[in-house]
């Protein structure tokens, strides 16, 4: 149990760290990410036609700040954070939400996950978590057994 387990004080402190670096870096590009105007558009994944990945750290993170009672099952394609137009989990979002914007430059984006994935993968080694990189209906509909 994985994501189920209580999450290390230190864990989620890398996480938040990786967090922080990665709005920087978004920062930094001058619209090379896109900078979303927030239309949710790209939360209802079968509609807008991809598909989003999280990690064991990073569902870890979200649980600890939401309370993992409060972790919502994902029971069509869109996701259950995204309420009224609005991303109900905005501070503790996905690497991925972070990156990913319909305006941005693909291969930037690419680019900036590949250096991310890298980040929370040397997580999961440091703290002996297994490093599954999962699509985030079944990472939530299989939460805690992730």
């Amino acid at each position: 149990m994985v994501a189920g387990s209580k999450a290390k004080p230190d864990l989620l402190n890398k996480v938040a760290e990786i967090y922080d670096w990665l709005d920087g870096q978004i920062r930094l590009t001058d619209g090379l990410v896109g900078g979303g105007d927030s239309c949710g558009r790209c939360c209802d994944f079968e509609a807008f036609d991809h598909r989003l990945f999280v990690t064991p750290p990073e569902l870890m993170y979200l649980a600890a700040n939401l309370g993992a009672e409060n972790i919502k099952p994902m029971p069509d394609s869109r996701c259950p954070y995204h309420l009224i137009c609005q991303c109900t989990v905005y501070k503790y979002r996905f690497a991925g939400c972070r990156i990913f914007s319909c305006k941005g430059d693909a291969d930037f984006q690419s680019g900036l996950s590949e250096s991310v994935l890298k980040k929370f993968k040397s997580i999961c080694t440091e703290f002996n978590i297994p490093y599954r990189y999962t699509d985030l209906a079944t990472a939530l509909n299989n939460y805690p057994a992730t």
